[in-house]
């Protein structure tokens, strides 16, 4: 039996700790052992978590005999840490213990310089905060976790049940996490490298001089774009629109474009059942095909499997079998 510590700082996210908790809590192995023993440890008593108060069984010392900590996120991620959560994260890592975060946890392990030079995720909405504070850490925006072999990371609310069955299928096999993910009602195996089916083009702080021209490609991405009508609904030239786009977004005009349709492409997919074709008509592709190409390309996935998973419709056809 291995020891889970799943570490309950104040300001706890409810949900993360709860996955951690129930998700290893309850796997069976063949002969009906438990597989993990799981400890809630924090740094007082109680802990605040939302709405809710949590107790926590033991304190910072069971990290020392933990096979595994668990460590979620809080709702201020940027909250500096409690007194000796560092150093007990850094002597548990140079113990050999395995260390994973969900969501934003993921800033309690680069807090602790666990991350540093290590490809690390987080929830999307904190990807960019991540990587200004920990220059260090090498952040994949877009995947729902990262396996480095002692450090993992996931990323936000239900990334961390995907982590965690990764994990009981490393420890115990396919077939114990197949029992696993049944037990949670969820899928076995989303890969780490699946996208978090998040577009990430929507408007910030840093494009407050194009937010005009951004408010026009909303409302006319459906229609053949080309540069040239950016540009002119810009009413500056196509060379400056470029630049301000780099230095504003970090994307080119066309790809912010490309973007904003496959947001609406995703609306679509969820909240109608109209088939692929019909979508990517809709939304300003040229044709499926290139609709098919650049939504995997986006989100990793297929429309119809994309559809699958965010809607109750139906697929209208099978984009698998005509791409």
């Amino acid at each position: 039996m291995y020891t889970v510590v799943a570490l309950a700082l104040p300001d706890v996210i409810a949900f993360d700790l709860a996955t951690a908790v129930e998700t290893f809590g309850r796997v069976t192995l063949p002969d009906g052992r438990l597989a993990y023993r799981v400890i809630v440890a924090g740094t007082a008593p109680t802990v605040d978590a939302g709405p809710l108060q949590i107790a926590t069984s033991v304190g910072l010392e069971a990290l020392e005999r933990a096979d595994t900590i668990m460590v979620p996120g809080r709702n201020d991620a940027a909250a500096p840490l409690p007194d000796g959560v560092a150093d007990a994260l850094r002597a548990a890592a140079a113990a050999g213990t395995r260390i994973a975060s969900i969501c934003v946890g993921a800033f309690v392990l680069a807090d602790a310089g666990l991350l540093d030079g290590q490809r690390a995720t987080t929830h999307w909405l904190a990807t960019d905060l991540l990587a200004r504070r920990f220059p260090r850490v090498i952040v994949e925006p877009d995947v729902l976790y990262t396996d480095n072999g002692q450090v993992l990371t996931s990323a936000g609310a239900a990334a961390g049940l995907d982590l965690c069955l990764h994990m009981i299928r490393r420890d115990f096999g396919a077939a114990v996490a197949a029992h696993a993910s049944r037990l949670a009602v969820a899928p076995l195996h989303r890969t780490g490298g699946q996208a978090q089916f998040i577009v990430r083009n929507p408007p910030t702080y840093r494009t407050a001089t194009l937010e005009d021209v951004l408010v026009w490609i909303e409302e006319n991405a459906h229609r053949p774009l080309t540069l040239a009508d950016i540009a002119t609904a810009a009413h500056t030239s196509i060379r400056t629109l470029t630049r301000r786009f780099h230095q504003e977004t970090g994307q080119a005009p066309m790809e912010w474009v490309t973007g904003v349709r496959i947001r609406h492409a995703q609306e679509l997919l969820e909240t109608t059942d109209h088939s692929i074709e019909r979508i990517a008509r809709q939304v300003g592709f040229s044709s499926p095909s290139a609709f098919r190409d650049q939504f995997r390309r986006a989100t990793r996935v297929s429309p119809s499997e994309y559809r699958a998973t965010f809607s109750g419709c139906p697929p209208y056809d099978n984009d698998e079998a005509t791409r």
